[in-house]
């Protein structure tokens, strides 16, 4: 199909005047939220060593084997680097002009802001931003992304029920509740996602019900909020036409990001060698992981801060051991999350002065 007709037939997001004020509130709330993610790491730490020993932590912290360590990360990379090949693969299939560095780029901003909001909520109007301000068309940006989730949602679900059943006589009720909290809010998230994709009547049904719902409690802004999701579902619309005229593509998508996540899981099967333990399969490690990603996921919290480290204490205190517990997930959490978050906000900052530095040359 001509890449041109391809832009035509897939216009879901006119990247208007509004958008751009919209995305202009999310970096002016960056601040509060770079703030609040920073209080919220504090106040975890305080807790969670409230009951750990700290210097013993930081003893197994330290003590590392950095093979180990380094591969963790390596898969970090990895994780990073599936991610921006959906990105740059989508993207050149509508005939945009990227290339992989600059999709790798997008990625690891992405990151950064669903790192810092609560939900993971400015990561993809951010990434879409920054797409628009390299000449990539909002559509197909959102598009790409729409797929990408898609496919990581289907991967954590398949792989989180799998895990449930491997490590469910280790989990103990808290986590187990969380754990199906998890389970059901990724479980809706995908099913109104293909709701959106595949049936424009039932999502029409659904936006009417919801229309009617708000004129019940006297929402003034009806016809304007009628409007905004009308241009999300035309976008949900591009998505099924999408899917239909690539479906190779598509599954080849679902491969990619299944084998993304794969590798995050993989993450503290490479803390538990690196504190040289043995014991425990990298299977259980592995399952131990796609249940804690599940049971945390769904939460509205800046990187899932507090509740992730409260389930890897729970969850993992038979492979680790009491002495071993604290620092285990100190490092686990800094591979897969904080020396992250650190790397990617360098990525955010150097991206701003670049395109503030580009607007000063013209």
């Amino acid at each position: 199909m001509n890449p041109d007709r391809k832009k035509q037939n897939i216009d879901a997001i006119d990247f208007d005047g509004k958008k751009q004020q919209n995305i202009q509130k999310t970096f002016k709330r960056m601040f509060v939220d770079v703030l609040i993610f920073l209080l919220l790491i504090v106040a975890t730490f305080l807790l969670v060593f409230k009951d750990q020993d700290l210097g013993e932590a930081l003893n197994a912290f330290y003590s590392a084997k950095f093979g180990f360590v380094f591969l963790g990360i390596l898969l970090m990379v990895g994780y990073f680097a599936i991610e921006a090949w959906n990105i740059y693969s989508i993207l050149k299939s509508f005939g945009e002009k990227l290339t992989y560095a600059q999709a790798f780029k997008f990625t690891l901003i992405g990151f950064f802001f669903c790192s810092v909001t609560p939900g993971a909520s400015g990561g993809q109007p951010i990434e879409i931003y920054y797409m628009s301000k390299e000449k990539i068309s909002g559509a197909h940006a959102t598009l790409a992304l729409l797929i990408q989730l898609c496919g990581v949602q289907i991967s954590v679900i398949a792989l989180g029920v799998i895990g449930i059943i491997f490590s469910l006589s280790y989990m103990e009720t808290s986590v187990i509740w969380l754990t199906l909290l998890g389970l059901l809010i990724n479980g809706v998230a995908l099913a109104i996602l293909l709701i959106c994709i595949f049936s424009k009547k039932l999502t029409q049904r659904i936006v009417d019900f919801g229309i009617a719902v708000l004129k019940l409690f006297g929402y003034k802004k009806i016809e304007q909020k009628r409007k905004s999701i009308n241009k999300s579902l035309e976008q949900y619309s591009n998505g099924a036409v999408y899917i239909k005229s690539h479906r190779k593509e598509f599954w080849i998508c679902i491969g990619r990001t299944t084998l993304q996540m794969v590798f995050y899981f993989l993450i503290p099967f490479c803390v538990y060698k690196a504190l040289n333990l043995s014991g425990t399969s990298f299977i259980q490690l592995f399952f131990f992981q796609a249940v804690l990603f599940m049971a945390t996921s769904g939460l509205p919290l800046p990187g899932a801060i507090g509740a992730s480290e409260a389930v890897f204490l729970s969850l993992f205190g038979t492979a680790f051991g009491e002495e071993m517990l604290g620092g285990a997930m100190l490092l686990n959490r800094s591979i897969s999350f904080y020396w992250f978050v650190l790397i990617t906000m360098v990525v955010v900052f150097i991206n701003i002065v670049r395109i503030k530095a580009a607007k000063e040359e013209k």
